[in-house]
């Protein structure tokens, strides 16, 4: 997401780091090249109006520090005018109440609610640790209420039965009832989505709220459709009282328009990004990480929540203590790592949140590097423990079988048994006080974690 903004800002962010002050002449510029990159990023032109007033206010008046040269001064003003148009914060959902919380899903078909509902149910269960019931008042998609049973058995949380001949009115009632009994602490309602904005969706989903009076009013928007987005999104927020916004398909989103505007134009909070088709696929959206992302500066708390999170630490910790004591790194070892960063959402999803990588992640996502890696370790499971183990006595008639067994070629099991060597070597070093030697050299490598899109700025701009 934000990958054609980011191209663009970094042009305007680099044309102007070298000047030797800020004056009305190369702000002007700067802005004109901002207020486009942000037209194509399919910003809402009202959103950008307000945007770029505000950005040449703050320049000018020069509300700055006066430890930062002039490129770091204009780079600040505008990530500071970034996350305030998006919302300052995040804002968590708001489930103070008698249990249980009713949280009602508002939405057009296609944007993902029903994944959303299964994805919102789990970030509950396991992060909020709550009981979490789920139900579908779609009673119009046909197969509806079959996808959100499979969904909720996938993510392990209880479902409550509804049938396609039932009102939504009284499905909703009837859940309510269950969940007080059963001592739900929360409850999810699906509802019926429409392929476009009518009066008959927006007149049911009105009684719908008003009899069941949700704490959450949450409205589900596909970030694909662009200005769009912000037109259903102020069509709902007028038939509703909207509490807050889940963007959903983000990942797909190269220009990110949609949660630059939604937050102005409904004045509702983006409290979700939908980041994948899996379960797992959902994060709090955090305007000051975004804004951070979008300049190229990384999102490094994001990353270091998702490795604590999904990283299996006891197996990490077992293979620092081998190589530090020298012991052989064999296939097994590179199959645990593979893994692990697919739990982690891939090779893509890290590097667009390591600071000034976000071009490597766009080159890495092409390539198709999780492709590549599904095929290591599916030739790692054709083999044998003892080939893993072993993998430079592998023969040609056990390379054959290996790859015919993996559906693979053998130009991939030996990239895989090159890259594995290379790996190895690596690792080899990292016995003794190797490992420490290694960190520190990474560490020299990284960019500072406030570096703008193709330069470096000095440690004053720094985080």
């Amino acid at each position: 997401m934000f990958e054609n903004l980011t191209d663009r800002l970094s042009h305007t962010l680099r044309s102007i780091t070298g000047k030797a002050r800020l004056s009305e002449d190369n702000i002007k510029d700067a802005l004109r090249d901002v207020r486009k990159a942000l037209l194509e990023a399919d910003v809402a032109l009202p959103v950008v109006k307000t945007f770029i007033d505000q950005v040449r206010s703050r320049a000018l008046g020069q509300q700055i520090s006066k430890a930062l040269n002039p490129g770091q001064q204009f780079i600040k003003i505008v990530e500071a005018e970034l996350i305030a148009t998006m919302g300052q914060a995040n804002e968590s959902l708001n489930l103070a109440q008698q249990p249980p919380a009713v949280v009602l899903m508002a939405g057009l078909q296609g944007a993902g609610k029903t994944t959303s509902v299964a994805k919102l149910a789990r970030f509950l269960k396991e992060r909020e640790k709550k009981k979490v019931l789920v139900v579908s008042a779609d009673v119009y998609r046909p197969a509806a209420i079959q996808q959100l049973q499979t969904l909720a058995g996938e993510v392990e949380v209880d479902f409550y039965p509804s049938s396609g001949d039932q009102k939504p009115l009284d499905i909703a009632r009837n859940a309510i009832d269950h969940a007080k009994k059963q001592f739900f602490d929360v409850l999810i309602v699906d509802t019926a989505g429409r392929l476009h904005v009518d009066e008959e969706l927006m007149t049911e989903i009105k009684e719908l709220h008003a009899a069941i009076n949700p704490i959450e009013t949450l409205f589900v928007i596909d970030a694909m459709i662009g200005q769009d987005a912000v037109n259903t999104a102020k069509a709902f927020n007028d038939a509703l009282p909207l509490t807050g916004v889940i963007l959903t398909k983000a990942d797909g989103d190269a220009r990110g328009g949609a949660a630059l505007s939604v937050r102005h134009i409904t004045g509702k909070p983006i409290k979700f990004l939908g980041v994948g088709e899996k379960v797992d696929a959902l994060e709090p959206f955090h305007p000051d990480r975004i804004a951070s992302r979008i300049l190229g500066m990384g999102d490094v708390l994001s990353l270091i929540e998702q490795v604590e999170r999904n990283v299996d630490k006891a197996k990490a910790e077992k293979l620092i203590k081998k190589v530090t004591k020298g012991q052989k790194f064999d296939l097994e070892d590179l199959r645990d790592q593979l893994q692990q960063m697919q739990n982690m959402g891939g090779l893509t999803s890290m590097l667009d949140k390591l600071p000034g990588l976000g071009n490597v992640a766009q080159l890495a996502q092409t390539a198709n590097m999780n492709k590549q890696f599904k095929t290591m370790e599916a030739l790692i499971n054709s083999m044998t423990p003892e080939e893993r183990r072993n993998p430079d006595d592998l023969s040609g008639s056990r390379k054959r079988r290996i790859t015919a067994g993996s559906g693979t070629e053998i130009q991939d099991l030996n990239r895989l048994l090159k890259q594995y060597k290379q790996m190895a070597k690596v690792m080899g070093k990292m016995k003794g006080g190797g490992m420490q030697k290694m960190i520190r050299g990474i560490g020299g490598m990284m960019p500072g974690a406030g570096m703008p899109p193709g330069g470096t700025l000095p440690p004053g701009f720094r985080k």
